[in-house]
């Protein structure tokens, strides 16, 4: 996508995450409490595809949230501690509602 294609449009990075008072969203915090990151470079892509499919999806399974991820390459793990993050995440947006 061009920038001009972007005009008028919400764009979310995840720079754009710490709240006020440096606070990590909850995607953020429980991969880290997961122990879902290594190297650090497939990290925002994992957690903007984190955010916006639970946004989509908020009762997504292990297996679904599995399949997703699959979409993003991560060559330090093998996905499992992402895959446990995302669905920690989901259950207790779950539980918030």
């Amino acid at each position: 996508m061009f920038a001009a294609q972007a005009e008028d449009c919400d764009i979310r990075t995840v720079e754009s995450w710490p709240g006020p008072n440096g606070e990590l969203k909850r995607p953020a915090a429980v991969l880290l409490a997961h122990h879902g990151l290594q190297c650090g470079f497939c990290t925002p892509g994992f957690l903007m595809l984190a955010e916006g499919y639970l946004a989509e999806r908020p009762g997504a399974t292990k297996e679904e949230i599995r399949e997703v991820v699959a979409a993003n390459l991560c060559r330090c793990t093998g996905y499992q501690t992402i895959v446990e993050a995302i669905d920690a995440c989901a259950v207790a947006r779950r539980s918030d509602r």
